[in-house]
């Protein structure tokens, strides 16, 4: 069966994570992506990861993590002859996604006013720091200042004053997976009803707000700001707990699941008909579960808790977690096969989710810059002429 994205093409302009992540989503779905890069000033991200031999040739983990399925072209945009030629891509697209400073690509005329009068059906979206409009719109920022802004890193640590960032970059792939979503549904309704492009404008502050919503809601009702608990939550029932051998994290969320809880425990007295119950009881609760968690490993609670449906699981460090059946069953993991090629073996996430008719898949590895250039070059009406007078010229590479 068919891609969900087959026949779609992508333009993607941007760098780093969060604007690669969009485009990424949609080549594993079947889009065409064409990565754009400066031939001088390529993405940041193809010279930072784990392996500094990778970083050195411009193949770092960062950038390959969401490069598989992309074709890659080098174009000076600030050359007139790159931005001619982009021009003449974008009019063969359905989609355009940059995540430079607002008003950066309408400096260079490539501005979806303009790019729209190329072609009408173009989806153009724009990812940046704080969005298109604003007293901020020309500040630049990137996950860690984002959640330093935002009031995540204020809420996240042990309230000893050290506010923590999650260590992932949450911002950036939540940043990303949004545009994804807002592309996806401007193409159904470019498809279904209005047969016309548009622009989105995608602002990663809007998404660490959004990722912050309870506590938002919390806050604007009440006025009351949520405080670093590091991982003591409201219900002494939910949190991380030290077993005789390891931590432990628990969420018998519920009225239900804490009935479970105190049973399987055998302290049925500590059990609680309402929540305002529970929340009194903070420090009773949490005592008692501090003394009996400590009594056994965290693996024979682990397992003691989640066969009687409480959601429990020893605190896992990344090799471990991966190496676990579970996602093994998932397919959420791709291991590149290209026998000879230096990412021989790489191993990639590819998406969060599985479909029952058309799934998600990679067909190419991660790319080196401008390995496409000529193929998309000739496709354009260039010859070889002139695609060696550009390189001359610094306009391609």
């Amino acid at each position: 069966m068919s891609k969900v994205f087959e026949g779609l093409r992508v333009i993607d302009t941007t760098h780093v994570l969060a604007g690669p992540f969009a485009s990424y989503q949609m080549a594993v779905l079947g889009a065409e992506v064409i990565k754009i890069e400066s031939p001088d000033d390529p993405d940041q991200a193809r010279m930072q990861g784990s392996d500094r031999a990778l970083n050195d040739i411009g193949m770092g983990t960062a950038f390959m993590s969401q490069a598989s399925n992309k074709k890659t072209v080098a174009l000076d945009l600030k050359n007139p002859e790159g931005c001619e030629a982009l021009k003449r891509l974008i009019a063969t697209a359905d989609v355009f996604v940059e995540n430079y400073r607002p008003g950066a690509f309408d400096e260079l005329g490539l501005g979806f006013e303009e790019m729209s009068k190329i072609n009408p059906k173009l989806i153009y979206c724009s990812i940046s720091a704080f969005g298109a409009t604003g007293p901020r719109k020309e500040l630049t920022a990137y996950d860690n200042v984002i959640q330093a802004f935002s009031g995540m890193m204020a809420m996240t640590g042990h309230g000893d004053g050290n506010p923590l960032k999650s260590g992932a970059p949450v911002v950036d792939y939540a940043t990303g997976t949004t545009a994804a979503f807002a592309i996806s549904t401007a193409l159904y309704q470019r498809e279904r009803s209005s047969g016309k492009g548009q622009f989105i404008d995608v602002s990663m502050l809007d998404v660490a707000l959004i990722l912050s919503s309870s506590h938002i809601t919390g806050f604007m009702w009440n006025g009351k700001h949520p405080e670093p608990k590091g991982n003591v939550f409201p219900f002494a029932t939910i949190g991380a707990y030290a077993a005789s051998d390891a931590s432990l994290m628990i969420a018998a969320s519920n009225l239900v699941q804490q009935r479970r809880l105190w049973t399987a425990l055998g302290r049925e007295d500590m059990i609680k008909t309402d929540n305002n119950q529970r929340l009194d009881s903070h420090a009773e609760e949490s005592a008692v579960l501090t003394k009996i968690i400590g009594t056994m490993p965290a693996d024979y609670w682990e397992t003691f808790l989640q066969k009687r449906h409480i959601p429990a699981s020893r605190i896992r460090r990344m090799e471990e977690a991966l190496a676990d059946e579970q996602v093994a069953s998932r397919k959420v993991l791709h291991k590149h096969q290209v026998p000879g090629n230096r990412v021989d073996g790489l191993t990639v996430p590819v998406a969060a989710f599985c479909m029952s008719q058309s799934g998600t898949e990679i067909t190419m590895p991660p790319q080196p810059l401008g390995a496409h250039t000529d193929e998309i070059l000739a496709e354009l009406g260039y010859d070889a002429l002139q695609i060696q007078a550009m390189r001359k010229s610094g306009a391609a590479g």
